[in-house]
């Protein structure tokens, strides 16, 4: 097969199953108070740097609160999307703002990988920063290009197998959260495959419905447009059950390939440092976004999971994971680059 005209990313990185990672789930804390009325408010912006490309997952569920995060919070919200190397250029700059509220960021389960797949970060992960809520999880989705000849597990594990290490997958950026995912289920399915790296779900998504590369696991939200004009097919959703937004999507658990479940959770954190009065308000103004009616709609559209940990749970859960996943890489022989 002919590699694919992609300027984007770099060369493609073959991979084999010794480099598969298995295994990934996220553990989420639950807390369900609602509070009231919102916030005093300011004309200073808050800004919410994600480190992601619009149209990745998290920008979706961000920007579908965005304006009832803003009435909570009492001011503005910004978001500002810097998906540079992978995500680290984004997370640089929220570790450097001030702790004074006012710099905020959404982030993926990505941040507790960056440690055990990259040699070196310009940050210490979850020391630089201060996590206040896991928000939920977002349902993850294996799509395949329009023309690729499979609709099912079976039949897309048999197009796999008749054309070995042939096809080509993408990914956000090498070690993130869907390369893994990707990574996850041809070590399921005991085959391999062509890893593509771009920068950020955006442009992969849009050249995946392009034919420059044949497959991806991505999160439900970034292709859900896609897959209901028929641009994108869906293989399966790595979920434990279907979900209500896209019930029409077996499960690969389902499908025959048990072990195949990924949930791809959120956290809201500030820089290291933010004061704790400024954690609990603005824990609160997440809690009273994300109950917000018109946003819960929305989230119950995308697929999203929503389940808001308590502030004094956060820091524990980042140490767990990244243990966890130092853990998994390691077992997996994955080399950090």
């Amino acid at each position: 097969m002919t590699p694919p005209r992609c300027p984007r990313p770099p060369r493609p990185t073959r991979l084999t199953r010794r480099t598969l990672l298995a295994g990934l789930a996220g553990g989420l804390a639950l807390a369900g108070s609602a509070f009231g009325p919102a916030f005093a408010q300011s004309d200073k912006a808050v800004r919410f740097i994600l480190p992601n490309a619009p149209g990745s997952g998290v920008d979706a569920i961000t920007r579908a609160a965005q304006a009832a995060l803003g009435r909570a919070l009492g001011s503005p919200v910004v978001v500002d999307n810097q998906p540079g190397a992978g995500g680290i250029v984004g997370l640089q700059a929220l570790a450097r703002s001030a702790p004074d509220g006012q710099t905020l960021g959404i982030v993926s389960n990505n941040v507790v990988i960056f440690p055990s797949v990259l040699k070196s970060i310009p940050f210490d992960m979850p020391g630089d920063f201060t996590p206040i809520a896991v928000i939920g999880y977002t349902p993850v989705v294996l799509v395949v290009n329009a023309k690729v000849p499979a609709s099912n597990l079976k039949e897309f594990v048999a197009l796999l197998r008749s054309r070995k290490g042939e096809l080509n997958y993408g990914s956000g950026g090498n070690g993130t959260i869907l390369h893994l995912a990707s990574a996850q289920f041809l070590d399921e399915a005991k085959l391999d495959a062509r890893h593509i790296p771009y920068k950020g779900v955006g442009p992969m998504v849009t050249d995946l419905i392009g034919g420059q590369i044949e497959f991806a696991a991505v999160s439900l939200p970034s292709v859900q447009q896609h897959l209901k004009t028929g641009a994108l097919k869906a293989i399966g959703m790595a979920t434990a059950q279907r979900v209500p937004a896209a019930a029409d999507i077996p499960t690969f658990v389902e499908q025959g390939m048990p072990g195949y479940v990924v949930e791809a959770w959120l956290a809201v954190i500030a820089p290291k440092g933010l004061p704790a009065a400024e954690v609990q308000r603005v824990h609160a103004a997440v809690v009273n976004a994300f109950n917000d009616a018109e946003v819960k709609d929305a989230m119950a559209r995308q697929g999203n999971v929503i389940q808001i940990g308590s502030p004094d749970r956060a820091m524990p859960f980042f140490r767990s994971e990244l243990a966890r996943y130092a853990q998994l890489v390691k077992k997996a022989g994955v080399e950090a680059q």
